[in-house]
């Protein structure tokens, strides 16, 4: 069984750019990723009916995705657990496995926050861990999961968020359990004379983080880059999901 059949380190573990999206779907997300939007977006806790392989073939078409990386990508995630595969005559129809539906629970509690941005000012998060490097697939594990969770890394080992994180449903779930014991967090406050705007420099790329913000707003205020609804709901999920996992949430003073 694969390490994300187990349970994945990341709810959206392949966010970015591919060579399987044209142009016409920039910033260019992987397959996998639109179809995780659009599942997540139109089919998690519906009770609808197996979706047939066409549905999602035009959709991923719509938004620049080849054919042949489609059904590549369908049949990775069936690989690994993501999705069910079903054959009625000649088509094949697909629906998402348990590990699919924690995966996008686990990712629409930040979609559907209604403030994901927002922390109470002046606290932080501080975690050290130490994992032996002969398990450096542990390691990529825990950075992955830590990433999405909105910590920034000061030095090798030495994590900070903003606010308070709970860490411990960070680092449990699946395989990370081990981790959760190597691992030492505190809720802190910065002390006078403490430089936060330089810690916030090492530890993420505000400059990066602003230019996100104001390519996700000049983007979604122009006209639609994809056509069809599905597409674009599609689009704006992989966008809005993408700019969550950027920006952990810092402080305005700090971006």
């Amino acid at each position: 069984m694969s390490a994300l059949a187990a349970e994945p380190d990341d709810p959206w573990p392949d966010l970015g750019a591919d060579q399987g999206a044209t142009p016409a779907a920039a910033p260019a997300h992987r397959p996998q990723t639109l179809l995780l939007s659009l599942l997540g977006s139109v089919v998690l806790d519906q009770e609808l009916p197996p979706v047939p392989s066409a549905v999602l073939l035009d959709v991923l078409a719509d938004l620049g995705v080849t054919e042949a990386a489609a059904r590549a990508t369908l049949k990775r995630m069936t690989q690994r657990g993501l999705l069910d595969r079903g054959q009625v005559g000649r088509s094949a129809q697909y629906t998402l496995t348990p590990l699919a539906e924690r995966v996008l629970r686990r990712a629409d509690e930040r979609v559907s926050s209604p403030a994901p941005f927002a922390h109470p000012p002046g606290e932080w998060t501080l975690l050290s861990y130490s994992v032996p490097e002969s398990r450096r697939d542990l390691r990529h594990k825990v950075r992955s999961r830590l990433t999405w969770a909105g910590f920034g890394g000061l030095r090798d080992g030495l994590w900070i968020a903003p606010g308070t994180v709970d860490v411990g449903a960070v680092l449990a779930p699946g395989e990370l359990t081990e981790a959760a014991d190597l691992a030492d967090a505190f809720a802190a406050r910065p002390l006078p004379g403490t430089d936060v705007d330089r810690l916030v420099r090492r530890a993420w790329d505000v400059a990066a983080l602003r230019r996100a913000h104001l390519r996700f707003v000049a983007d979604w205020s122009a006209p639609p880059r994809v056509t069809g609804s599905l597409a674009q709901r599609t689009l704006l999920g992989a966008d809005w999901l993408l700019l969550l996992r950027t920006d952990p949430g810092l402080p305005a003073g700090q971006l």
